[in-house]
């Protein structure tokens, strides 16, 4: 179970659910709901600190000040927070795979063909040499 919040206890979420299944463990109906509640805020409280760890609850405040404090709100509050995270707006993301799609093939299609010219190259100086 690894890292799961049952590790602690060797015994399946199932077991672990069950008051009469956890390793010969009887458990009340109550201590189960705060066990649960305990692993939901756990988790609640280490998402949060990955946020405020990585900036995104510092950069989120920024851009709901940002939007509040707009004269005139805007009619799409979604584009307003893309366009000040940094967004693309408007772009056609599947007419962009297909173009970097087809320029990688062009990309190799060249490469191989430089690849083919420099061992025509070689064989050229090659045979220089020799004559």
């Amino acid at each position: 179970f690894g890292s799961s919040p049952w590790a602690r206890t060797r015994c399946s979420p199932v077991q672990a659910a069950s008051p009469r299944l956890g390793r010969g463990r009887q458990y009340s109906a109550a201590r189960l709901a705060r066990m649960s509640y305990e692993t939901a805020d756990s988790q609640k409280e280490e998402f949060r600190k990955y946020l405020e760890k990585n900036g995104i609850i510092a950069h989120l405040t920024r851009v709901l000040v940002s939007l509040y404090e707009e004269p005139e709100r805007p009619a799409n509050a979604i584009d307003y927070i893309k366009k000040y995270l940094g967004a693309p707006t408007g772009v056609d993301v599947e007419e962009l795979r297909a173009e970097n799609e087809e320029l990688k093939r062009q990309n190799l299609e060249l490469e191989e063909k430089v690849e083919g010219l420099v061992k025509q190259l070689q064989e050229l100086q090659a045979d220089k040499e020799e004559g």
